[in-house]
C-alpha cells in the first residue's frame, strides 16, 4: 500500500471529541487502502502550560530538562489517539520520536534532524498498523545508543512529518490544522483573504519565513529539497486545502501571491556607535552564539564617525538580547541601546516582483494612505518586508491586500511560445 504521512495539530488534538474525529478520519483513509503514518503535536495549549509550569519553579530551567518535559505533551496525544483507534477496532502504535528512529544534533531547545532510521516504522507498517509518532523531538545519538531527548523548535511536528515523509518515500504528506490551507493574507485580520489552491515551494518559504504560521519554514525547505509535495488541509472538512508544490508557472502570474505579517518581533538600536571596522562583529557574534536570529539590519550613514544600528529579532530574545549588549555597548562607547517591542513586520510576497517595475512604489503608497510610518525595509527577489508600529498592523495588512487585488481570483498570462521554450530550456 502507498504510505501516507498526516500530520495533525494541536487545535486538531485539543479534547477528546477532537480526537475521536481524527480517530475517525485516519479509520477513513485507512479503508482506502492507504498504510498511514501520523505525526501529532501536544494537544491544545499543553506546550504553553508545560512552560508555564517550568516557569512557576525556575526562571532558568536546563534546556536538557526543558525537552524532556515538552516532549511529554506529543507523548499524550499520541497515546490518545493510538487509543482512540484501539476502541474502533484499528490496529495502531504510538511512537517515542526516538522509536521512531528520529536522530538530531545536541541543541537543546532548536535541534534539527540529522538522520531518520525508519526500520521499527516499516516494521509496524507491515504489521498493518497505524503508526502514531510523536513530533517536534528526537533524540540524540550516542555511540549507536539513544542519547538525550531533544526538542525541534516551534512548529517542530511540521518538520517531523515532513521528513519521515521524505525517508519513507510517501506518496504524500498532509498537514491538518484548524483553517483550510494556505490564505492570502491572515483571515483573522483581512476577512477578504482568499484561499490559495497551489503555492510554490519558494514563495511559501518567504510566506512561512516573514510570519505566516500554517507552515514551518524548515518543512517547507525540507520539502523543496526532497520534492515532498505538502498538502495542507482542514481537519473539520473535506476540503482539498493547498497544495504546496513545485509551481511551473509560477513565472507567468506575475503578481503578488500573498500578504506576511508577523507580531513576535521587536527592534534594537545601537546608538552612536564608533563607525570603525569590526563592530559588526562585536555585536553580532555573541547573538549568534546565543542562538539568536537577526532578521532585518539597517546601519546609518556615518556622521562624525559615528552611526545608529537597528535590527530585529524575535520578541521572545528581546530580553537575551539586551543582557548582551548592554555591557558591549559601554565597552565600545557608543551613545545608548534602544529597543522597541510595539512593533510589527508587514511583507509581500510574489515570484513576479523582481520581474516588474512598482511593486514597492504601491506597496508604500498604500501604507501612506493609511498613514502608517516605515520605520525599516527589507527586500529580497520575491519580497518586500516593511517595519511597522503594531497598532498599525490590522490596517496596513487590509490596505495591502486590497491594492494588490489579493482578494480576486488569479488569472495565469499565458507565456508566449519564446519565453515557454526559454522556461523549459533552463529547468533542462
Amino acid at each position: 500500500m502507498p504510505i501516507v504521512v498526516q500530520k495533525y495539530g494541536g487545535s486538531s488534538l485539543a479534547d477528546a471529541d477532537r480526537i475521536r474525529l481524527v480517530a475517525d478520519r485516519i479509520q477513513g483513509d485507512r479503508e482506502r487502502g492507504a498504510a498511514l503514518v501520523v505525526v501529532v503535536s501536544a494537544m491544545g495549549d499543553t506546550t504553553d502550560h508545560l512552560l508555564e509550569l517550568a516557569a512557576g519553579i525556575t526562571d532558568d530551567p536546563d534546556p536538557r530538562e526543558m525537552d524532556v518535559l515538552l516532549a511529554t505533551g506529543e507523548h499524550m496525544s499520541g497515546t490518545l489517539v493510538a487509543m482512540a483507534l484501539h476502541a474502533m477496532d484499528v490496529p495502531a502504535i504510538s511512537l517515542t520520536g526516538a522509536q521512531a528512529g528520529i536522530r538530531t544534533d545536541t541543541s537543546h531547545g532548536r535541534a534539527r534532524i540529522a538522520n531518520i532510521d525508519p526500520a521499527r516504522v516499516h516494521r509496524e507498517l507491515a504489521a498493518g498498523k497505524v503508526v502514531i509518532v510523536a513530533g517536534f523531538q528526537g533524540a540524540t545519538e550516542e555511540s549507536n545508543v539513544t542519547g538525550d531527548v531533544t526538542t525541534l523548535g516551534r512548529g517542530g511536528s511540521d518538520t517531523t512529518a515532513v521528513a519521515l515523509a521524505a525517508q519513507l518515500r510517501a506518496e504524500r504528506c498532509e498537514i491538518f490544522t484548524d483553517v483550510e490551507g494556505i490564505f492570502t493574507a491572515d483571515p483573522r485580520l483581512v476577512p477578504d483573504a482568499r484561499l490559495m489552491p497551489v503555492v510554490g515551494y519558494e514563495e511559501m518559504l518567504e510566506l512561512a519565513l516573514q510570519g505566516a504560521q500554517v507552515m514551518q519554514p524548515r518543512a517547507v525547505e525540507l520539502g523543496w529539497v526532497n520534492g515532498i509535495e505538502i498538502a495542507v488541509r482542514s481537519t473539520f472538512s473535506q476540503h482539498p486545502g493547498t497544495r504546496i508544490k513545485e509551481d511551473r508557472q509560477v513565472e507567468q502570474r506575475n503578481k503578488v501571491r500573498g500578504l506576511a505579517t508577523d507580531r513576535h518581533v521587536a527592534k534594537v538600536t545601537l546608538v552612536g556607535v564608533p563607525d570603525v571596522p569590526g563592530i559588526a562583529r562585536r555585536v553580532f557574534e555573541p547573538l549568534a552564539a546565543a542562538g539568536v536570529r537577526v532578521d532585518m539590519i539597517v546601519q546609518n550613514v556615518s556622521h562624525s564617525g559615528a552611526t545608529d544600528m537597528s535590527f530585529t529579532v524575535d520578541r521572545a530574545d528581546l530580553a537575551k538580547v539586551k543582557r548582551l549588549l548592554e555591557p558591549i555597548v559601554r565597552e565600545m562607547d557608543a551613545r545608548e541601546l534602544t529597543t522597541d517591542s510595539a512593533i510589527a513586520k508587514v511583507s509581500i510576497v510574489g515570484a513576479g516582483i523582481h520581474n516588474a517595475p512598482g511593486y514597492a512604489a504601491r506597496m508604500f503608497g498604500a501604507l501612506a494612505d493609511q498613514g502608517v510610518n516605515i520605520e525599516m525595509i527589507s527586500t529580497s527577489e520575491i519580497r518586500i518586508t516593511c517595519i511597522i508600529a503594531e497598532d498599525d498592523l490590522e490596517r496596513a495588512a487590509r490596505a495591502l491586500h486590497t491594492a494588490f487585488q489579493l482578494e480576486q481570483p488569479e488569472e495565469v498570462v499565458e507565456a508566449s511560445p519564446e519565453a515557454a521554450a526559454t522556461s523549459k530550456m533552463l529547468r533542462g
